[in-house]
């Protein structure tokens, strides 16, 4: 059964799932490497979908197994590769700028940022990289703060290849049944982006309040009555007095 025939007789596709279909029924192998390349740049693509599908395409012969790994690893790279370029030319003046300008973000968060990404760059983009969401987004502070390209290039396909592998390799042994890695995938990044927004609410809700807290007291109408209060009426006369 070939990919077009399961999507007629099983499961009926979504418009992408379809056209994903179609994309590795033309050019095999290649075709995973080129969707997830995309899937890097724009990360609502859903690489849950690409890479159980392209290990059941591998399942009925469209392409070999370890094609398919392959292949779609390469496809990770390039796609980091060209966000990690972008994050270089933005480079670090002028990200510092742009935060600057943002509410709430204060340089110092910058600055330790950089520190953090500085002690534990390598392991954020190893790790990043089975990430749901933060897959790509790790790629643009690695250029930023100008990691060198090969260590970056290194953890980054180490990393996609054991995403990758995991991914591919159920689909190809869940054959028609591909679409079950998708749903159980699916509740894990539902939870990553829950985290996510909790943490940027819980940020901005912390700063909010110490904002609030630092702002100077207002100073009570009579302040300077009480300062004049503490001169001692008799110093001038006092002071008249040595002069003679």
């Amino acid at each position: 059964m070939d990919l077009t025939t399961f999507a007629a007789t099983s499961a009926e596709p979504t418009g992408f799932t379809g056209w994903v279909i179609s994309v590795m029924e033309a050019l095999g192998s290649p075709g995973a490497g080129a969707i997830v390349a995309l899937e890097n740049l724009f990360p609502p693509i859903p690489s849950e979908v690409i890479l159980p599908l392209a290990g059941f395409a591998a399942s009925q012969g469209n392409m070999t197994l370890i094609g398919a790994i392959l292949w779609t690893t390469l496809g990770s790279l390039v796609g980091a590769l060209a966000l990690y370029g972008i994050g270089a030319t933005l480079g670090r003046d002028r990200t510092r700028a742009i935060a600057a300008k943002l509410p709430l973000v204060k340089i110092a968060d910058i600055d330790r940022t950089e520190a953090w990404f500085a002690k534990h760059g390598v392991k954020a983009v190893f790790f990043g990289r089975m990430i749901p969401l933060f897959r790509s987004f790790i790629s643009l502070p690695a250029g930023v703060e100008r990691m060198r390209l090969s260590t970056f290039a290194l953890f980054t396909t180490l990393g996609s290849l054991i995403w990758n592998t995991v991914f591919v390799v159920a689909g190809y042994l869940l054959g028609e049944s591909w679409y079950l890695v998708e749903e159980y995938a699916g509740v894990f990044s539902k939870v990553v982006l829950v985290l996510a927004i909790l943490a940027v609410v819980a940020f901005i809700a912390v700063r909010i309040r110490n904002n609030r807290r630092g702002e100077p007291a207002p100073q009570a109408e009579d302040a300077p009555t009480v300062q004049f209060a503490r001169v001692s009426a008799e110093a001038p006369t006092q002071e008249i007095r040595r002069l003679r």
